[in-house]
C-alpha cells in the first residue's frame, strides 16, 4: 500500500469535470488508484489512472475504452463494480466502486499459512467472479492477492476486470520491455505465447491458493525473468512439502487431495488444467466437503484430481485368466534363494531318473517362460487394479437439471448411480422438473452411490388474507406473514370509516397468488373536513340552504333585533372553522325590533309618565310646549296613546 504524497500532481484535481481526488490509495506499475469524491452522485469512489504515456496510443486508447465498457457489463457481488470511465488530458481512467477494507496480499502477510478450509472459502468467492467475468467472454489475466479486496464485513470482491486485458492487447506479452501482469502468478502460455485463455485464469488462481495455504510464492527469482522461466519450466510444488503440519495428526495441516488440487490448477499444459473458474469451483467445494467432515485422506478423491486433467489417460483393466492346476503347481514349488536369485528345482518321479543332458537345459527356459507369463499377469492385474480404484469404480453424476423425473431417474440409472428425490417450490422452474441435485453434475461418485435431485412442485402459492376493515398496519402485518407484500396505498376520504381503515383490496381475500405478489390498498383518510362559511348578515333561508348543501345540520332560532332586519342572520356558531359532514351549525336570524303600545301618559305628571314610559321599554326626550307654565304635567306626547311603537323606541313629552 503506497502512502500520499504531497507531490502527486492529481491530488485535488477534478477528473472529467466530476471527479475530485482526495488522496492516493496505491501505485502500480501501470496506474495509480485514487479515492474520490463523485460530485454528481456525491458517493465516494476509487478512480484508476493509467500512467502518463500509456494512453498516448490511439489504438491502446481504443482498447482500453472497449475493455471498460467490457468490465462495467459484469453485475456480481464478488466483483468491484466499475461506473464509469474517460480521459482526462491523455490519461485514461476507470471509475470503480470504493471498498473500504484491505487487499488479500495484507492476509497473507499477515496471517498465511492459512488453514484449508479457510483458504478454499477465500478461493471459492474469488471463482464465483471469475464465472461472472467467463460467462461473459471476459478474461482477467490478472489474477494476484493485490486484486481481490477484502471489505469490512468479510465480503471478498475482484477488482480490475477487464484492465489486463486492454493493456495486454496493445502487445503480446510486454510493453516498454515491461512484462505486462504480476510474474508470480502468470500462466506459462501468457510468458511464451502471449495468449490468455480462462485456463490462464485457472493457473493463476492455483497460485494465490498455493500461497494462502503456504505463505509464500512457488517461485522465486532474482529478477521477473527468473520467475517467468520458472513458471514455464518448473512445476508447481505440492504446498504440503512448504508445511511442518502432517495431515495424518492435524486437521489443520493441507491433505493429499488438497495438493492434487492445487497441482490441478497449475499444471503448466492449459489442456491438462480445469477448463475454467467453474469447473475448478467444482474441484473446489468437493475439497470443502471432505475437510468439513474432517476427512483427511481421501484416496479415491485425490486419485480423480490426478487422473481428471491428464492428457494421457490410465490403461484399461485387462482379464487375467487363471492358472492351469500345471502351472499353479509349478508355481508353488519356486523358491527364492537368500542372495535374491531364483533357485528352480526340477520335479522328481520316482524310480524315474532323467538324463542330465536332455531335462537340465529344458526347465529354465521353461520355468523362465512361465515366471514371465505369471509376472506379467500380475502386473497387468495390478494395473487393472489401479485402473478400478482410481477409474473403474467411479462414475461422473449426469447433468439432471431441467429434466423430467422419469427422465432424471433414467439418467441415473444409465449411469450406474442410484438417485432419490424431494420436492421444492421454484418460481421459474416447472412443476415435474429438476431443480438442482447434490452433488451436480460432473462431480464423481462411487459406483450405486446416491445422488439427490430437488424436484420442482411449481410456485409456492399463498392465500391472501382479509383485511378490508381493519387497521392498515395490521393489513400490512397480515400481508407480509402470508408472504405477499403490500403494493400501492391510495387514501380517500370516508364518511363513516376512521382514519386508516382499510376500504378496498386489489385481490379477494382467500386468493392464492405467488410469493411476494403485490397487494394494492384503498386506505381510510376518515370524514372529510369542511370549511364552515359565515352567513352573519346573510338571509336566513339562503344561509341555511348553503350550510345544508355543505353537509351540515343547521339549527335556526329567531330573536327580535333593533339592529337586524327582520329575516337576516344575527349571528352563527362555529365560524371561521373546519367541521365534517353531519355537524351541526347554529344561525340565530332576526325577527326584527318588538313592537309595544304606546300608552297614554297626556294630562299625568312628568314623574308618573316618565316611571311608564320607562317601564314599557322606551327611552325619554323632554321638550317644553308652547303653553308651558312649568306646572310638572304631559301636555302631549310624540308618538301619540295608542301607537304600535318598536320597543326601546325614543318618546317626546311635551311638557305644560
Amino acid at each position: 500500500m503506497t502512502t500520499t504524497s504531497v507531490s502527486d500532481p492529481l491530488l485535488e484535481t477534478v477528473l472529467g469535470g466530476r471527479y475530485a481526488i482526495t488522496r492516493r490509495i496505491a501505485r502500480g506499475g501501470m496506474a495509480t488508484v485514487y479515492e474520490a469524491t463523485d460530485r454528481r452522485l456525491s458517493r465516494t469512489v476509487a478512480v484508476k489512472v493509467m500512467h502518463e504515456g500509456l494512453g498516448d496510443d490511439d489504438d491502446f486508447a481504443g482498447r482500453f475504452d472497449r475493455e471498460a465498457r467490457s468490465a462495467a457489463r459484469l453485475n456480481h457481488p464478488n466483483i468491484v463494480s466499475v461506473f464509469d470511465r474517460g480521459n482526462d488530458d491523455g490519461r485514461p481512467y476507470i471509475v470503480m466502486e470504493y471498498v473500504p477494507g484491505i487487499t488479500m496480499r495484507r492476509v497473507i502477510s499477515r496471517q498465511a499459512p492459512i488453514v484449508p478450509i479457510r483458504a478454499l472459502s477465500m478461493i471459492e468467492d474469488v471463482l464465483l467472479a471469475l464465472i461472472a467475468a467467463h460467462d461473459s467472454n471476459l478474461v482477467h489475466r490478472d489474477i494476484k492477492p493485490e486484486n481481490v479486496l477484502i471489505d469490512e464485513r468479510g465480503e471478498v470482491k475482484v477488482a480490475d476486470f477487464g484492465l489486463a486485458r486492454a493493456i495486454t492487447t496493445q502487445s503480446a506479452t510486454a510493453t516498454q520491455g515491461l512484462l505486462i501482469g504480476t510474474v508470480s502468478y502468470l500462466p506459462p502460455e501468457l510468458v511464451t505465447e502471449g495468449r490468455a485463455t480462462t485456463r490462464s485464469d485457472v493457473y493463476s488462481t492455483g497460485v494465490v491458493l498455493y500461497e494462502l495455504l503456504t505463505g509464500v510464492k512457488p517461485h522465486t527469482g532474482d529478477s521477473p525473468i527468473q520467475v517467468a522461466y520458472a513458471h514455464v519450466h518448473n512445476d508447481i510444488p505440492a504446498p504440503s512439502e512448504k508445511s511442518s503440519l502432517s495431515w495424518r495428526v492435524s486437521r489443520d495441516a493441507i491433505p493429499p487431495y488438497v495438493d492434487a488440487l492445487v497441482r490441478a490448477a497449475t499444471r503448466r499444459d492449459p489442456q491438462e488444467r480445469p477448463a475454467d473458474a467453474r469447473e475448478l469451483l467444482r474441484m473446489v467445494r468437493r475439497a470443502k466437503r471432505s475437510l468439513a467432515a474432517g476427512v483427511m485422506n481421501d484416496p479415491g478423491l485425490t486419485a480423480d484430481f490426478q487422473r481428471r486433467f491428464s492428457t494421457t489417460p490410465p490403461l484399461p483393466a485387462t482379464p487375467v485368466s487363471p492358472l492351469s492346476p500345471e502351472e499353479r503347481t509349478q508355481f508353488l514349488d519356486d523358491e527364492a534363494t537368500h542372495d535374491g536369485s531364483t533357485r528352480i528345482e526340477p520335479p522328481v518321479t520316482p524310480d524315474v531318473v532323467e538324463p542330465a543332458d536332455l531335462a537340465e537345459p529344458e526347465r529354465p527356459k521353461r520355468w523362465r517362460g512361465v515366471l514371465a507369463t505369471l509376472l506379467m499377469l500380475a502386473l497387468l492385474a495390478g494395473l487393472g487394479a489401479g485402473w478400478w480404484v482410481t477409474e473403474g469404480r467411479w462414475h461422473d453424476v449426469p447433468d439432471m437439471v431441467s429434466l423430467t423425473q422419469p427422465d432424471a431417474t433414467e439418467a441415473a440409472e444409465d449411469a450406474g448411480l442410484t438417485i432419490t428425490f424431494s420436492e421444492a417450490h421454484h418460481e421459474d422452474v416447472p412443476a415435474g422438473t429438476i431443480i438442482s441435485t447434490e452433488p451436480t453434475a460432473g462431480e464423481r461418485l462411487l459406483a450405486d452411490q446416491e445422488v439427490h435431485a430437488v424436484v420442482s412442485i411449481g410456485p409456492e402459492m399463498f392465500g391472501v388474507p382479509e383485511v378490508v376493515g381493519g387497521n392498515v398496519d395490521d393489513a400490512r402485518t397480515a400481508i407480509e406473514d402470508a408472504n405477499l407484500r403490500v403494493g400501492n396505498i391510495t387514501e380517500q376520504w370516508d364518511e363513516t370509516s376512521p382514519m386508516g381503515t382499510v376500504l378496498e383490496s386489489s385481490i379477494s381475500p382467500g386468493q392464492e397468488v405467488r410469493r411476494n405478489t403485490a397487494i394494492d390498498l384503498t386506505v381510510s383518510k376518515g370524514p372529510e373536513p369542511i370549511q364552515v362559511p359565515t352567513t352573519v348578515g346573510g338571509v336566513g333561508t339562503d344561509a341555511q340552504t348553503q350550510l345544508e348543501n355543505l353537509g351540515f345540520h343547521v339549527a335556526v332560532s329567531q330573536e327580535h333585533s333593533t339592529d337586524v332586519p327582520e329575516g337576516q342572520v344575527i349571528r352563527q356558531s362555529p365560524t371561521d372553522t373546519t367541521l365534517h359532514r353531519g355537524d351541526t351549525v347554529e344561525i340565530v336570524t332576526s325577527l326584527g325590533p318588538e313592537m309595544v303600545t304606546m300608552p297614554n301618559v297626556t294630562a299625568k305628571k312628568v314623574e308618573e309618565a316618565e316611571k311608564t314610559l320607562t317601564e314599557a321599554g322606551f327611552t325619554i326626550k323632554k321638550e317644553k310646549s308652547e303653553s308651558y307654565l312649568d306646572l310638572g304635567f304631559v301636555a302631549r306626547t310624540d308618538p301619540v296613546a295608542g301607537t304600535k311603537v318598536p320597543k326601546g323606541s325614543e318618546i317626546t313629552i311635551w311638557l305644560v
